[in-house]
C-alpha cells in the first residue's frame, strides 16, 4: 500500500479539522477578546479604567488623565480528544466520512473553549433576577440599562447569548423577530441563527448553566472577557499496530480570564416559563 495514500489523508484530516474549528468549532471564540501564541503557563490581559479629560492654563502643564491600569491573568489548561482511524479507511476518499470524524474533534475542542469562556462570564455578579419569569423585554432592556450606566462601549462590540428556549421567547418579541441576520457580519455565525438588535449581537447556545430551572444568559463586550491560547488547534496522529489504525489526537492549551466585570450582565431566566401561543 503507498504510504502516499496515509500521507494525504492525514494532511487532509489536520485542515479540515482546522477549518470546522475555526468556522464552527465555537460560537463564543469571536466574541472576547483573543491572545494566541501565549508562551508560558499564564497569560496577562490589561484593563484600562476610565480617563477624564481637562483644561490647560496658557504656560500651564498638561493635565493627565490618570486612568487607572490593572493586570488580569488567565491560567492555561491542556484539552484532548482522540479518536482512531482505521487504517483501510484511509483508502476511501469519501470526504463525507473524513469530515464527520474531524469535525467531532473540532466541536470537542469548539465546546472547551465556550464552556471556559462562558464559567467567566458568571463570575461578573451583575444579575438581572428571574422574578419567575423567562427572558422578558423588560429583561432585556434592564441589562442594556446596566451596561449604558456602567460606560460599557456602545460599539458594535456588545455580544448576548441565550439558551434555546430564551431564543424561542425572543421570536415573541416583534423588534427582534424583524431584526438583521449577524452572519453576514461575522463568520463564524453563518449558517446560524444570530440577530443583532439594538446593537448588540445576539446568539443562542446549548451550554449555558442550567440551576433548578434557573437558566444564565448574558450580555456583555468583548473587552470584559478574555481567551488566551497557547495552542490554538492541533492534530497529531501516531499508528498503533495493535488497533491497525491511526490515533489521531486533538489537541487544545487556553484558559480564559474575566477582565471587566462591569461589561458583563447576566439575566437569569425561568427554563419552563410558558411560550406565547
Amino acid at each position: 500500500m503507498s504510504m502516499s495514500v496515509s500521507n494525504s489523508f492525514i494532511a487532509q484530516y489536520e485542515a479540515d479539522v482546522h477549518q470546522a474549528y475555526q468556522q464552527r468549532g465555537s460560537k463564543l471564540r469571536g466574541t472576547v477578546r483573543l491572545k494566541s501564541g501565549v508562551i508560558g503557563a499564564t497569560a496577562v490581559f490589561q484593563k484600562s479604567g476610565r480617563g477624564a479629560a481637562g483644561k490647560k492654563t496658557r504656560h500651564g502643564n498638561v493635565p493627565l488623565m490618570n486612568a487607572e491600569h490593572t493586570s488580569v491573568s488567565a491560567t492555561l489548561e491542556d484539552w484532548y480528544g482522540a479518536d482512531y482511524i482505521d487504517r483501510l479507511d484511509e483508502l476511501k476518499t469519501n470526504i463525507d466520512e473524513r469530515l464527520v470524524v474531524a469535525n467531532a474533534g473540532a466541536y470537542a475542542l469548539g465546546r472547551k473553549v465556550d464552556e471556559l469562556i462562558v464559567a467567566k462570564l458568571a463570575t461578573a455578579g451583575n444579575v438581572v433576577s428571574e422574578a419567575s419569569t423567562g427572558l422578558t423585554k423588560a429583561k432585556i432592556l434592564a441589562a442594556f440599562g446596566m451596561l449604558n450606566a456602567a460606560d460599557v462601549p456602545d460599539d458594535g462590540d456588545r455580544f448576548a447569548v441565550v439558551g434555546a428556549h430564551q431564543w424561542n421567547e425572543l421570536l415573541d418579541i416583534s423588534e427582534f423577530k424583524s431584526a438583521d441576520f449577524a452572519g453576514d457580519r461575522y463568520p463564524w455565525l453563518k449558517g446560524t441563527e444570530s440577530r443583532t438588535w439594538l446593537g448588540i449581537t445576539w446568539m443562542f447556545h446549548t451550554g449555558l448553566p442550567l440551576a433548578s430551572g434557573t437558566r444564565k444568559c448574558f450580555l456583555y463586550h468583548r473587552g470584559a472577557v478574555g481567551l488566551a491560547e497557547a495552542q490554538e488547534v492541533k492534530v497529531f496522529t501516531d499508528w498503533v499496530p495493535e488497533k491497525a489504525a491511526h490515533l489521531v489526537n486533538h489537541m487544545l492549551s487556553a484558559g480564559a480570564a474575566l477582565i471587566d466585570g462591569d461589561g458583563v450582565i447576566e439575566i437569569d431566566c425561568d427554563d419552563d416559563a410558558a411560550l406565547a401561543a
